[in-house]
């Protein structure tokens, strides 16, 4: 008999752990399930073993806060379930999960996707050398273990992010050959029209302040106006060659890259399941369509946190407490007053958290140079396919991304379109003269993760359950 429970909580993170401690205070069952061994998400990572250390400490105030919340998660009497993967969701709801080679079907009335953000998805030519990551990957890699490169690293990209990740590898005793700024130029006259918004939130500009004052310290070389980057060498990265805006092209020596253009929302499961979306335009991105409460177009689906729509830990926090009664209003624990009375403070809270959101969308817009790389350049590395390759099946009639799919593979690798979708669909609209808003987006279809068969041979579904 498969196990029921009222809400299953996908994501164990900043968003995933408040919605579970709202859903308990009202008496609702509650099963969270999350990839990590330990929750936290990614801003959060491994946060109840590295708070109180020296890593801590580097890390910052704001880092070391997750620890309290992970405290009030484990105690809230949530069934908690670590390094499990979703891999379909099907109308029931029923919620497929596989864990240490075992699969199972739980039954769910709700559903929250608490699945955060990724990354921006900014392929360049030889991005898939080994010494190149992102940003996140150098910054998971000195949370979880405190591992600093041993030779100085090349930061490539804009946003807060990298001076984040700057400050705290400096910190850590680490050394930054050179900061190559992509940010496109006029961000503070873009950022203009929320200087009332900066000027009520002096303590959020203030830390990016900090972290620009620690990096200049260091006498970090800043190079400003780049427009584009290439990574080359034998079987590893050796050499970084960098474009500025005046024409001028540069070469240096370089062992390790670390690359970030902004994050986006985590859309994989809400696209899979069919919720509405909308086109981001200042970000170029899609994102779910919530009501008030978190709630999709489709009924008994949530989402919580950064999945809908950036906003930071803080946020997702508080995200994650409405969807909390926005359930119980849906589940009967609360009436429609009750929960509007509840939600003042979590609502106001929410605003303030937010206001400065566009005025960082102003400053840092995705550029345009990463969504038309070079036809030499891997765009689908799970299919080690270029762009000049989709460029050439776009050229034989006029297909759409799934189309695309169809023809070339793109998008049918283990990250199922994850790392390829957005740069196919800007690829298909500019060859077609269309917004990309317009071109779609990947039919993602299951498993949402990789499936052995004998994984799928433990799956036990009974007639209750279907």
């Amino acid at each position: 008999m498969s196990r029921r429970f009222d809400v299953v909580v996908i994501g164990a993170g900043p968003a995933g752990m408040s919605a579970a401690i709202g859903l308990r205070a009202l008496d609702l069952s509650v099963l969270v399930v999350d990839e990590q061994g330990a929750p936290g998400g990614q801003i959060w990572r491994a946060v109840e073993a590295v708070a109180h250390t020296s890593t801590g400490t580097l890390l910052g105030a704001e880092y070391r806060a997750g620890a309290t919340l992970a405290e009030r998660f484990r105690a809230c009497g949530a069934v908690y379930e670590a390094q499990t993967q979703v891999w379909q969701i099907e109308p029931g709801w029923r919620v497929f999960l596989k864990c240490n080679g075992q699969t199972e079907a739980v039954q769910a009335e709700h559903i929250v996707l608490a699945t955060g953000a990724q990354e921006r998805p900014a392929p360049f030519p030889g991005w898939t050398l080994p010494g190149v990551l992102t940003v996140g990957a150098g910054q998971i890699l000195l949370k979880t273990s405190r591992q600093i490169p041993s030779e100085p690293v090349w930061v490539a990209g804009s946003g807060p992010l990298p001076l984040l990740y700057m400050a705290q590898l400096l910190r850590a005793g680490g050394r930054i050959a050179g900061w190559l700024d992509t940010s496109p130029p006029g961000g503070w006259r873009r950022a203009l029209p929320w200087a009332g918004a900066a000027l009520a939130d002096l303590g959020e500009i203030g830390k990016g302040l900090s972290w620009l004052r620690e990096i200049r310290r260091a006498d970090v070389q800043r190079i400003r106006g780049v427009t584009a980057f290439r990574a080359s060498g034998d079987g590893k990265l050796q050499t970084l060659e960098y474009t500025q805006s005046n024409g001028r092209s540069t070469r240096v020596a370089a062992s390790v890259l670390l690359a970030h253009e902004g994050v986006v929302p985590s859309i994989h499961m809400s696209q899979a399941l069919g919720c509405a979306h909308t086109w981001n335009v200042q970000q170029s991105c899609l994102v779910p369509q919530l009501d008030a409460w978190g709630q999709t177009s489709l009924p008994g689906i949530y989402v919580a946190g950064d999945g809908g729509g950036i906003g930071g830990a803080k946020a997702a926090c508080v995200r994650g407490e409405l969807v909390a009664l926005g359930i119980g209003q849906q589940a009967g624990k609360l009436s429609a007053a009750a929960a509007d009375t509840r939600a003042v403070g979590s609502r106001e809270a929410l605003h303030k958290l937010l206001r400065l959101r566009p005025m960082l969308d102003a400053l840092y817009p995705p550029r345009a140079d990463i969504f038309a790389p070079g036809d030499d350049t891997v765009v689908c590395r799970c299919e080690e396919l270029t762009a000049g390759d989709i460029r050439k099946a776009v050229a034989i009639a006029a297909p759409g991304p799934n189309q695309i799919k169809a023809y070339t593979r793109a998008g049918m690798g283990p990250c199922q379109g994850r790392q390829c979708g957005y740069t196919i669909a800007h690829i298909v609209a500019t060859a077609q003269k269309r917004q990309v808003s317009e071109v779609g987006f990947y039919r993602i279809r299951p498993p949402l993760k990789p499936l052995t068969l004998g994984e799928l041979a433990s799956l036990e579904i009974n007639e209750e359950s279907t």
